[in-house]
């Protein structure tokens, strides 16, 4: 895959959660090659250090012109890194889009609110010959998928990596399992779900929520069998969205039922208590073994643990991965600060088991 240069606007957000998208752009792509970030208020700082501390010589500008008049490189598409409220474009972010196109910059929108019914900023963009790519678009009912069983052809292993709510960094963790096997030499694809996976350049998956409700599990099973008819891989890992209890969004059987998953890998951060979002809502996130013990009557065994560390010091975390490991019979690990690596052997020995 050719990449394209890229900036990414994030609109104050870079150093929030609701900058995930930008976030995972920063840590890696294989469709862009991002040149900047924009954000007035982390101006001057390196991207990635303003992340998670690890320079990745990706600069921040405050505005589209003073990156444009700094840089040495040409950027084609400017992307939307951030997540908003409802996914609606807001005025301050839809007057950065038109700053874009007037700097002959193509848009990259994974928002629910699509671009290209903003008829100012699409005419714009006729005008100019750019291009308007909202990623969350649904698919035309002719190319939607059913159900229909052919799951059963999928002769590797895979693993679903869910979690205990969303905006826990599944897809993160996701990408770093999939990069670990493929660096102990396996041939390991990602199943994408979200739009943010198609920016980082996975070659095969579907937008979960964007898709309507009857086509969930076909569109699931589709782009598993697409995967293993074409790249034949050693190993599947499918990333997760939202989670089986969340109750504004449940989800995670398909993943288990309709992927027919050999074994689920469980993100959970200890210190959030209640669902994102819902914090007036009188629910709360599960035990991790009462998560694990549903996951089992879906039908999958929990393999391991990965912990988001977000709002913990790393002695609480590394107590709480000690304690859980100790309590659970499975490892439980940091892979923000640890790595994967040590699930390794975990996947080696289930790809083993399943060629027997």
């Amino acid at each position: 895959m050719q990449k394209s240069n890229a900036i990414i606007i994030t609109a104050g957000y870079l150093d929030s959660d609701n900058g995930k998208t930008a976030h995972g752009l920063i840590r890696g792509t294989e469709r862009f090659n991002i040149l900047a970030v924009i954000d007035e208020k982390q101006a001057g700082k390196d991207a990635g250090e303003v992340l998670d501390g690890k320079r990745r010589n990706i600069p921040v500008y405050a505005s589209i012109p003073d990156f444009i008049h700094a840089a040495k490189e040409k950027a084609e598409y400017c992307i939307i890194g951030v997540a908003t409220k409802g996914g609606v474009i807001p005025e301050s972010l839809r007057a950065m889009l038109q700053v874009a196109l007037e700097n002959n910059l193509s848009l990259v929108n994974g928002l629910h609110d699509y671009i290209s019914d903003h008829e100012d900023l699409a005419a714009l963009a006729r005008q100019k010959n750019l291009k308007i790519v909202d990623v969350r678009k649904p698919k035309k009912f002719k190319d939607l998928h059913f159900w229909s069983g052919d799951i059963a052809k999928v002769k590797c292993t895979k693993v679903a990596v869910l979690g205990t709510d969303c905006a826990l960094g599944k897809r993160t963790t996701t990408r770093f399992l999939m990069q670990a096997m493929r660096e102990a030499g396996y041939n390991a694809e990602m199943i994408y779900t979200g739009q943010t996976g198609w920016m980082q350049g996975a070659k095969y998956g579907f937008i979960f929520d964007s898709t309507l409700n009857d086509f969930i599990s076909g569109e699931m099973e589709y782009a598993i069998v697409q995967c293993w008819d074409e790249a034949k891989p050693d190993i599947i890992f499918i990333e997760g969205q939202s989670s089986l209890r969340n109750p504004s969004g449940p989800a995670g059987a398909e993943w288990i039922v309709s992927a027919a998953a050999d074994a689920v890998v469980l993100q959970h951060n200890p210190a959030r208590k209640q669902y994102k979002g819902l914090e007036s809502y009188p629910a709360f996130l599960p035990e991790v073994k009462d998560e694990i013990d549903l996951i089992k009557i879906y039908g999958a065994p929990t393999v391991a643990v990965t912990v988001n560390t977000m709002k913990m010091n790393e002695a609480e975390a590394r107590r709480y991965a000690e304690q859980k490991e100790a309590e659970l019979q499975i490892p439980v690990i940091l892979p923000l600060e640890d790595g994967v690596s040590r699930l390794v052997g975990v996947f080696e020995q289930m790809i083993k088991n399943n060629k027997k």
